[in-house]
């Protein structure tokens, strides 16, 4: 809710011929970058909209993944929610909503054990 808020905020705050761009382009891969911080383990993961992806016990399902227009500043959103099979079944649900690859810290995965941030969309 926080990320949405804040990027509502920063869309009224544009100039108009800012907010007149070419919009996000829908892609059909995420590339995911994750870290075990256990085993301190990094893994890049593409994940296709609308398919699961798995890493370690999290479970990853992009449902949508969006980029910049090739002629303006490369950035990447995507959609996502991830859920942990550790946990109890009403509480697997451990993320859900946009993130951003330019501004990562606006809305992230918390996790114990895991980081996950969105690298880029193809």
């Amino acid at each position: 809710m926080r990320g949405l808020l804040l990027a509502v905020a920063l869309l009224a705050a544009m100039p108009a011929a800012a907010q007149d761009a070419e919009e996000w382009q829908p892609k059909r891969t995420a590339e995911l970058q994750l870290l075990d911080k256990v085993t301190a383990r990094i893994s890049v993961v593409q994940a296709t909209v609308g398919q699961p992806a798995n890493f370690g016990t999290l479970s990853i399902n992009v449902a949508a993944c969006n980029a910049r227009p090739p002629d303006e500043v490369p950035d990447a959103a995507a959609w996502m929610e991830v859920r942990d099979s550790r946990r109890q079944p009403e509480a697997q649900l451990v993320f859900r909503g946009w993130m951003f690859a330019n501004n990562p810290a606006v809305s992230m995965l918390e996790h114990p054990v895991y980081d996950l941030r969105i690298l880029g969309c193809k």
